[in-house]
């Protein structure tokens, strides 16, 4: 195990790096496009999602594992996110229509 002199440093060196960015209030015409994504988002679709995170907004790329509307979390991987502090959400890949399949039948 490497010897760590100043516990906790490399901690707050990258916390430093952060920049602080104040929460944007989104508009009508993007929260309703933010609201049309979020209905078509399904389970094992690969997403980009803009989120606020403490002070910043950060940019999560990965496997939607859930998605609660009840709740209004979404989960990537191993993140969960607020519905409330997306920021945007950009479906990038349907593993069942790259699959080729249509409504349960290979085509």
């Amino acid at each position: 195990m490497p010897f760590a002199a100043l516990r906790g440093y490399y901690e707050l060196v990258h916390a430093q790096e952060r920049v602080v960015e104040p929460r944007h209030e989104l508009t009508e015409e993007e929260a309703r496009e933010l609201s049309e994504t979020i209905y078509r988002v399904r389970r094992g679709q690969i997403v980009r999602a803009v989120h606020y995170d403490r002070d910043a907004y950060v940019t999560t790329t990965g496997c939607v594992a859930r998605i609660d509307l009840i709740y209004r979390t979404i989960s990537i991987v191993k993140t969960t996110i607020k519905l409330d502090d997306l920021r945007s959400l950009t479906i990038l890949e349907d593993p069942e229509a790259s699959a080729g399949y249509t409504q349960g039948t290979p085509s």
